[in-house]
């Protein structure tokens, strides 16, 4: 890089080579002017203002890339599945959702990336629930100029990910929903997991095909999980039962369907009696009574990564503990909030 610095007074009819940032706190922060701009007698009192006394004059050598340049590449080559980049706004490349669904981060090759010299690259946290335009992540380069090599290896850990940044979008569910209790089906209160239940599924785009009611009893409840598998459900919900008291049976029930049980028992408040099992490809989520009576619980960080076609693991939810605790905050927030954010790492 050939690097000449001018007085602004000696600056008129040359070619401003970045941008000069302009920054009014809580008003405005964008580039008075730009690259490329040719400097005229008017500017020299507005850039002094700005605090430039001098300009730079650049003229790039060999294996050298402007900021502009290395941004725009960065973005082609993070910019996965479902999402688009836009920009250089003061060198800086950001990625946008193009549908709405989960947010996919390849961690350890986003820290990858991070680590070479002068790039970086932000994003939100993996598994975030987004919608089409929702700003995904933002990269750059920290100086006006980086050398050829280090935006090829950015652009070789991009490669070798396979993918960087993605949206995997909801698929529609059919979903069965499995309501225990003998004081809900003898109707002595009315059914409040219902409602719940069928509000969550309907925000991403699936349905609730049937409820059924049934009492405490095991063989009742395994045959009804059968049932609504048999008919096609693709998500079950079983709620209700899910502790250690005498009359709490669904558990037991559902290994008796013959589901696989990913995990009984979650590090996650509210939501520690919940039970993840697969009946064949269908989940079979079971729901503790904290489901009915919190607005946000485990289900609403499980549930957007099934939706989105993913297959949960006992490792997915133990990996909940950290960041796992809500803090039950008078207005919820959530997900503008800390619970269930530590298990971003996993992808």
């Amino acid at each position: 890089m050939k690097l000449q610095t001018v007085r602004v007074e000696d600056a008129v009819g040359k070619v401003l080579s970045h941008d000069i940032t302009r920054i009014v706190k809580g008003e405005f922060k964008g580039a008075s002017f730009k690259k490329g701009r040719v400097i005229n007698k008017k500017d020299i009192p507005e850039l002094l203002k700005l605090g430039k006394e001098n300009i730079y004059v650049l003229e790039l050598e060999h294996g050298e890339v402007h900021e502009d340049e290395a941004g725009i590449r960065l973005g082609i080559a993070v910019a996965g599945e479902n999402t688009q980049w836009r920009g250089p706004k003061e060198s800086r490349v950001n990625i946008y959702a193009c549908c709405d669904g989960l947010l996919k981060i390849n961690v350890p090759f986003l820290e990858a990336v991070n680590g070479l010299p002068d790039v970086i690259l932000s994003t939100l946290f993996n598994n975030t629930v987004v919608k089409k335009g929702d700003l995904l992540a933002g990269t750059k380069v920290i100086p006006l100029l980086v050398p050829e090599q280090t935006l090829a290896e950015a652009e070789r850990i991009c490669r070798e990910a396979g993918w960087l940044i993605k949206v995997k979008p909801f698929k529609a569910h059919k979903v069965g929903v499995v309501i225990t209790g003998n004081e809900v089906y003898k109707k002595r209160i009315r059914d409040a997991f219902g409602p719940v239940i069928t509000e969550k599924v309907e925000a991403f785009g699936s349905a609730v095909m049937r409820i059924e009611y049934v009492p405490d009893d095991r063989d009742a409840i395994k045959d009804s999980i059968c049932q609504m598998a048999a008919g096609g459900a693709q998500i079950i919900f079983v709620t209700g039962g899910m502790s250690v008291d005498p009359d709490d049976v669904t558990p037991k029930a559902i290994r008796l369907t013959g589901a696989v049980v990913e995990k009984y028992g979650a590090p996650a408040l509210p939501g520690a009696m919940f039970m993840l099992a697969y009946l064949g490809e269908a989940p079979v989520l079971g729901i503790p009574a904290c489901g009915m009576f919190f607005k946000t619980t485990i289900v609403d960080l499980l549930l957007p990564r099934l939706l989105a076609g993913e297959r949960v693991h006992g490792r997915d939810i133990v990996a909940l503990a950290h960041g796992g605790l809500c803090r039950l905050c008078d207005q919820c927030r959530f997900p503008n909030c800390t619970f269930g954010r530590g298990a971003g790492s996993l992808c």
